[in-house]
């Protein structure tokens, strides 16, 4: 009974101390459901008893609020500008989910300060210590700011399809981050599939591409089908995975989480703790 007591205070004091990771959802080019799969992950990660919170980091152009079917009254750039604090721009979504808004109707690029930086990473150091995941919604296109970001998560998660154009420019993206850091670790999911056979052949050469060329490993997630009931659920502004949660890809998705929850565990029984911070502080020093 006393070796019992130990272990769970000993685990109790592990969690008090333990940060959430940081991952980044990212495709080397649009249109390939990038956003929703973001939405419905988050949401089911939430579901599955994790502290999640989903960042649209699309500033201005955000669309993460829309597809939840929401009306945010403050979004990212109002903290970053200094005009609330970090609990008011976040919100609650399905399942227990918090997210906070890219906005949208943002005209022009925001230029950024020192100032935000700072309040970017508090904001950062709050939500790490709050929740067990931090799941960025990376925009279309790159910048400074973005590539910073992408380089200082935990893990990546990136979204193709079976078009020839998206698997070029998904290898492209993670060739990129590898040569800036060969550590990072990549998840791999093919969306929209029209057979299961697609989808493996498709991170079939994804990850022979990433082995042969790079000699870097990558994990496949798994493939998400083509489904008529996502067009359906952005309709109804409502994730697929609430509003069908007998529907295949529902199904597919909640097995991929599954997957990812398992080896994120054991990433988290191993000692090496995230950093996930200090990387952050590093870069955007180096630009300031």
């Amino acid at each position: 009974m006393r070796d019992q007591a130990e272990e769970l205070r000993m685990k109790m004091l592990r969690n008090q101390n333990r940060l959430g990771r940081s991952l980044a959802v990212v495709s080397g080019k649009g249109g390939v459901g990038k956003s929703n799969f973001s939405i419905n992950f988050s949401t089911t990660l939430s579901g599955h008893g994790k502290k999640v919170v989903l960042i649209d980091m699309d500033i201005g152009m955000g669309n993460i609020h829309i597809l939840l079917g929401k009306s945010v009254q403050y979004n990212l750039k109002d903290y970053l500008v200094g005009e609330q604090p970090i609990e008011s721009v976040l919100f609650e979504g399905p399942n227990g989910l918090q997210y906070i808004s890219g906005g949208s109707g943002l005209s022009g690029v925001m230029e950024w300060t020192d100032e935000m930086f700072n309040r970017l990473i508090e904001a950062f150091e709050y939500l790490q210590k709050t929740f067990d995941y931090i799941v960025f919604d990376m925009g279309a296109g790159a910048t400074s700011q973005t590539l910073d970001l992408l380089m200082s998560v935990d893990d990546i998660i990136v979204i193709t399809t079976a078009e020839p154009t998206s698997i070029t420019d998904a290898y492209s993206m993670m060739k990129y981050i590898y040569y800036k850091d060969s550590e990072k670790n990549f998840y791999l999911i093919c969306n929209r599939a029209f057979s299961d056979e697609e989808g493996a052949e498709t991170t079939g050469r994804l990850k022979l591409a990433m082995s042969k060329f790079l000699s870097k490993e990558i994990t496949i997630l798994g493939v998400l089908p083509e489904d008529t009931v996502v067009r359906k659920a952005v309709r109804e502004q409502t994730p697929f995975s609430i509003l069908y949660p007998q529907a295949e890809i529902t199904k597919k998705l909640k097995k991929i989480v599954y997957t990812f929850t398992d080896l994120e565990d054991a990433l988290e029984a191993t000692p090496k703790q995230t950093n996930f911070i200090s990387r952050l502080k590093s870069l955007f020093s180096g630009r300031t």
